[in-house]
């Protein structure tokens, strides 16, 4: 075995009221120092100066994705191609490893088939709709501006740009998406939001339910297709109760496989304007936070709207009572810059 040397001298110290116990002192800091880097070096005799590895990690895949992970396992995938309409989320992983949302309307592929699993839209900002597929405009990933690991969470900071059939950019935007993991394979998915008009002209995000985020759920959470359940803040259930009524949060829970039971909460941030914001919910397997229902949102020119929503990915089908705790932790949280931050 190598010797490990003592990073320490004795140094004389004159004898005076107090020597002793600044002898003591520095005695005493210089071991725990030693048991330290001896600690280090028993840990690991190869790597000495190894730096601990973070358990949550946004991976740059091929073909224009990233993966967010904690300790191995994919939680969400984050699609932003060139070649799409729109960038979206999928998979959501639940806590059996299952995804909770799909792509597409389970009996109406063709005429749903923006609904991909995630996604943020509007139908229409400047007068172009950004919601269907067919309606002119796309909302254009520019760059990647960050990717962050860390032991808590992971982050990818993108700029994309909302454009006209003409390739005019109708609107700017900054978007960070943050996963955090939570007890019990749960885990949490933040999405902060800075919506910017060109410099030279306003534009506005008219009155409509459709705009801002969309979650469509997996066949079997539906409540039509699968026997699932529509839940808001208020204790209202389904389409019927909940359909356009302003919440705090809406949850869509239901089967994901034999025996197991899951979902997701869409939750509306205090800080967005209008909130408790309406949601726009479907009992085939669809809900929405609609910003702009009750009336238009004018964006100036270096006047940006900063917006935050979050999802909570769970089991079960859980209660208002056990939803809300969840709704709060959501609300405490530090908004997170949507600029790059210094390396950790």
């Amino acid at each position: 075995m190598a010797r490990v040397g003592l990073p320490w001298s004795i140094r004389k110290v004159s004898a005076t009221p107090g020597a002793a116990g600044r002898v003591a002192w520095r005695f005493g800091t210089i071991l725990a120092a030693w048991l330290s880097a001896l600690a280090v070096w028993a840990a690991d005799p190869e790597l000495p100066n190894a730096k601990p590895v973070p358990d949550g990690e946004v991976l740059p895949l091929p073909y224009d994705q990233a993966s967010f992970e904690h300790a191995g396992r994919e939680l969400v995938r984050y699609h932003f191609g060139a070649s799409l309409v729109r960038p979206f989320w999928y998979p959501l992983a639940g806590p059996g490893g299952r995804s909770l949302t799909r792509m597409g309307h389970p009996r109406d592929p063709h005429s749903h088939r923006h609904h991909n699993s995630v996604w943020i839209a509007h139908a229409n900002v400047g007068g172009v709709d950004f919601w269907a597929d067919g309606g002119g405009g796309r909302i254009v990933h520019q760059q990647v501006l960050q990717y962050e690991d860390g032991p808590d969470e992971a982050s990818m900071l993108s700029q994309n740009v909302w454009q006209s059939s003409e390739g005019k950019a109708v609107m700017l935007e900054r978007r960070r998406t943050t996963v955090q993991p939570l007890a019990g394979g749960a885990w949490r998915m933040l999405i902060d939001l800075e919506l910017e008009a060109p410099p030279d002209r306003e534009v506005t995000l008219a009155e409509t339910p459709f705009g801002l985020v969309g979650v469509r759920l997996r066949k079997t959470i539906g409540v039509h297709d699968g026997g699932g359940r529509i839940l808001n803040s208020d204790g209202l259930l389904n389409e019927a109760q909940v359909f356009r009524k302003p919440a705090q949060w809406v949850d869509y829970s239901g089967p994901v496989a034999q025996g197991q039971r899951g979902g997701i909460t869409l939750m509306d941030h205090p800080q967005n304007p209008g909130h408790p914001t309406p949601f726009h919910v479907r009992d085939d397997g669809w809900m929405g936070a609609s910003l702009t229902l009750r009336g238009p949102i004018v964006l100036a020119p270096r006047k940006p709207l900063r917006l935050r929503y979050g999802l909570w990915v769970h089991d079960g089908v859980p209660k208002v009572e056990q939803v809300a705790p969840q709704f709060d932790a959501f609300a405490r949280l530090p908004l997170a810059p949507v600029a790059p931050r210094k390396p950790r």
